[in-house]
């Protein structure tokens, strides 16, 4: 969540300076690289709780210690999967890959 506020400051700064820039007819090209020197340098300047608290958020998210995202159809499955096994104690799912035996080739 802090990634994305940050990167809607961004884009609130970025707009209003590329409509001003457009304007005043500098080009196209030319109107989104002074807007974005300019974003950039404010919000690098004025913003640095929010840039840091977005770092943070990435850095958590990519650490490879972040529980992983699952979507709703995967979450109802793994109830399912779960409710399944507590019924039927009997079975056992194995998952380690040592427990498989290699196909044979040729």
């Amino acid at each position: 969540m802090a990634f994305l506020k940050y990167s809607l400051i961004r884009l609130a700064l970025f707009a209003p300076l590329f409509v001003l820039f457009t304007l005043l007819q500098l080009g196209a090209l030319m109107s989104v690289i002074c807007a974005a020197l300019i974003a950039f340098a404010v919000s690098y300047l004025f913003f640095q709780k929010q840039r840091d608290e977005a770092a943070a958020a990435l850095q958590r998210r990519f650490s490879g210690k972040a529980k992983p995202l699952r979507s709703a159809s995967e979450v109802q499955d793994a109830n399912a999967e779960d409710a399944l096994l507590d019924a039927n104690p009997d079975i056992a799912i194995s998952n380690d890959a040592k427990d498989h035996k290699p196909r044979s080739q040729g």
